[in-house]
């Protein structure tokens, strides 16, 4: 990951972005430049992952144009090549060099042209401008506030906390100009519905998630895989491993009391033949760790915070242990196939109406949680089911066949893998959240802190406070608080909690975890 901040106007920048950026150095430890220019100040910090060598710092200049990116340019090299014919030339092997020709070529129609997770801002120096622009999905993330009037930029919203008194995530796939937002791609929409047989649907599912792992292996810096034993996370791995000619090196973690996930993660590490690690947590790691996770997520969701709690303590570990700098993750495949909860949607209409949901969403929980977990610990996310063809093509798949009407959530994507990938049990086993996966004591140990931690008359008052995503629990009380430590006044950063949907018959639930939902079944054994 790397951190990027722009000060869209005269006077004062340079000593804010400067103080802003000490808040994520960890996102990008491995150099920092800030430059001054005539309308305004771009900041970056580097993580390097593609062109390592000191060419490929940035911002980039071009013609007197600036550019900073937070990303990853899947299939780069073909635009650069597309680029050198036009006559451009090209000093390092970074992918995020292609922006600024592309922006001369293509001025702000190039976002649409990008294969990418990416957040970056552009200065025009023609037309004394910055641009900003983030992915269709949010996978990158870039939040914006005003200081006066002059709009500010950053990776994260801790870079604007002493900057800017609201601060807001920038809406993923469009771009600002002129401080006003454009939409570029809205990832949901969806054109035609595919009808296809669902032979001809899985064999799509199959080979563009083959696709999508394939382009996220490229990296200069060591690559490394998050393994839950999960379906989604373990199908990431199988095809990884089928992509190298060598063990790729997996990663999980569980409780010292009653890990679910870990003996599952094993057999899948066993099957493929990964060269497996396990990172084993206790209550005191967890709880230790609570108020440090609740700031750097910059979120107050319980679902968020819950999950996060393991993901971070395992990356951290990983930072620590070895040299590895990119991650790929499964996130992003419970929101196009569904939920535990999803099993209760009322009709197909309304399943699709709550997938777009939450892909929208997305930036905000989900994938905030795999950023700021990976980024802290100077590690870098890939999300290989959030590749923009595979989304695209999910979400158009007709809703009736995504429903779970075969007796088992997920069927696509597990009909589409059947083979040699994963064993059976694991290809079929039950889905089990990431936060109880990781053991049920870490989230019952969560929620007995916060009940400790309040009497019911403090709860009660407390909770008064807030009008914006109430507290509704003292677990929820305790994330909200300290939430307002770090982030004063800034809870719409976030849309809400995470739940599922309360007006379906049987979701209507006050705990996000599908533990207490009537279909969780075996997921947790």
């Amino acid at each position: 990951m790397c951190t990027i901040m722009g000060y869209c106007g005269k006077g004062g920048g340079m000593q804010k972005v400067s103080e802003g950026l000490t808040a994520t150095v960890s996102r990008g430890p491995d150099d920092e430049r800030i430059i001054d220019l005539k309308d305004g100040v771009l900041g970056f910090q580097r993580l390097s992952i593609m062109g390592l060598t000191p060419e490929g710092m940035q911002p980039f200049e071009l013609d007197g144009n600036y550019a900073v990116c937070n990303g990853e340019i899947y299939g780069f090299r073909k635009l650069r090549d597309e680029l050198i014919a036009k006559g451009y030339s090209f000093t390092s092997d970074s992918d995020c060099e292609v922006l600024l020709p592309m922006y001369k070529e293509y001025g702000t129609e190039m976002f649409s042209m990008l294969d990418a997770e990416f957040a970056c801002i552009i200065y025009d120096h023609e037309q004394h401008e910055f641009i900003a622009a983030r992915d269709p999905i949010g996978i990158r993330p870039l939040y914006y506030g005003y200081d006066g009037d002059t709009i500010v930029f950053a990776s994260e919203a801790k870079n604007l906390v002493k900057i800017c008194k609201k601060i807001m995530p920038f809406p993923p796939g469009h771009f600002c100009k002129d401080g006003e937002f454009h939409c570029y791609c809205d990832i949901t929409a969806v054109d035609n519905v595919i009808h296809d047989d669902i032979d001809t649907v899985c064999e799509n599912i199959h080979d563009k998630l083959v696709e999508g792992v394939k382009k996220r292996l490229d990296a200069d810096a060591k690559v490394g895989f998050l393994l839950s034993g999960g379906l989604d996370s373990s199908l990431v791995c199988a095809i990884a491993q089928r992509e190298t000619d060598k063990p790729i090196r997996t990663f999980a973690i569980g409780m010292n009391t009653d890990a679910i996930d870990l003996k599952y993660a094993k057999q899948v590490a066993d099957y493929i033949g990964s060269d497996h690690t396990e990172v084993i947590i206790t209550r005191d790691d967890v709880i230790d760790s609570l108020e440090d996770v609740i700031h750097l997520l910059g979120t107050y969701d319980i679902t968020t915070i819950r999950a996060s709690m393991g993901m971070y303590l395992l990356c951290k570990a990983i930072h620590s242990q070895t040299d590895i700098r990119v991650l790929l993750t499964g996130e992003i495949s419970d929101e196009l196939f569904g939920y535990k909860y999803t099993d209760f949607a009322p009709s197909a209409e309304a399943f699709q109406e709550e997938s777009v949901k939450r892909v929208r969403e997305l930036h905000m929980y989900d994938v905030l949680r795999a950023d700021r977990c990976i980024s802290v610990n100077s590690l870098e996310a890939r999300v290989p089911f959030g590749d923009l063809d595979f989304v695209k093509y999910v979400l158009a798949v007709d809703p009736e066949m995504k429903l779970n009407k075969y007796n088992k959530g997920k069927y696509l994507l597990r009909h589409a893998f059947e083979g040699d990938y994963l064993p059976h049990d694991i290809l079929y086993r039950e889905k089990a959240a990431f936060s109880d996966a990781v053991g049920h004591s870490m989230v019952d140990y969560l929620k007995e802190y916060a009940n400790n931690y309040y009497s019911d008359e403090e709860y009660e008052l407390l909770s008064t406070k807030y009008s914006h995503a109430k507290p509704f629990t003292k677990e929820s009380l305790l994330y909200r608080e300290i939430f307002e430590k770090y982030y004063h006044g800034n809870s719409e950063m976030v849309a809400d909690f995470w739940m599922p949907n309360k007006e379906w018959e049987g979701c209507n639930v006050n705990d996000p975890s599908a533990r207490v939902l009537s279909n969780y079944g075996e997921s947790g054994t």
